[in-house]
């Protein structure tokens, strides 16, 4: 399991680093959220701990939800009740408070490793479209030819769902619905986006692509290709 640490203080950050690792993960640590999120496509976590001094808890929290729905664990050092509730609202399934009792918090991170990875346990088949394999236990899709790519959650959600409406013009609004949910979190900038980086893990030439195709005005169609 693997566990991104985004903390902007070098001596929790050593400290979080160890608990994390007792806890069962490898980690990739970060100081800033932005730069850490920008990375997190080509390296995705099964668990993201926040432990900012800077900022607001909730704002970071929805930042992150905007490309992952990995466990999400945060850091305060405040015990606002109102705020706390707040970060949980916006998609966190923890808060921890400082201070902390380094036992208990790794306990706690282990406890939501143990659910991250039963939530990888899916009776989703695999699902085949041509070249185009994906696997749901693992976010893994192959293309013949090309080494296997895993994909991060919001990447997953994007191409299953272009690949179960294959051949089908889906217009920007129905992927944010999709992918996104009813959070109101997606637009059609962040779809664009995240069809960008789909494309740059399934086609052979993301500048000309051969399964995603823009249907301009309308939206993304999963191209069928000729038996």
């Amino acid at each position: 399991m693997h566990a991104l640490l985004v903390c902007d203080d070098a001596e929790e950050t050593a400290l979080l680093s160890f608990i994390l690792n007792r806890a069962g993960a490898t980690c990739t640590c970060n100081s800033a959220l932005q730069k850490a999120m920008e990375a997190f496509t080509e390296k995705p976590a099964d668990l993201v701990v926040l432990s900012l001094r800077q900022g607001f808890p909730t704002t970071q929290v929805r930042r992150v939800r905007r490309d992952t729905e990995a466990c999400l664990a945060v850091i305060s050092s405040t015990s606002d009740e109102d705020e706390m509730c707040q970060a949980l609202e916006a998609g966190a399934d923890m808060v921890l408070v400082r201070p902390y009792s380094a036992r208990l918090v790794c306990m706690q991170l282990r406890a939501l490793l143990r659910r991250s990875r039963a939530a990888m346990v899916t009776i989703l088949p695999l699902i085949t479209v041509g070249q185009l394999v994906l696997d749901p236990s693992t976010r893994v899709v192959k293309v013949e030819g090309s080494p296997s790519r895993r994909l991060t959650p919001l990447e997953f959600r994007l191409l299953y769902t272009l690949m179960l409406h294959r051949g089908q013009t889906l217009p920007s609004e129905i992927i944010v619905e999709r992918v996104w949910g009813y959070s109101g979190e997606g637009s059609s900038v962040l779809v664009r986006g995240l069809i960008r980086r789909l494309r740059s893990k399934v086609e052979r030439d993301p500048r000309h692509p051969q399964y995603i195709a823009l249907v301009p005005g309308v939206g993304y169609r999963l191209e069928v290709p000729e038996e």
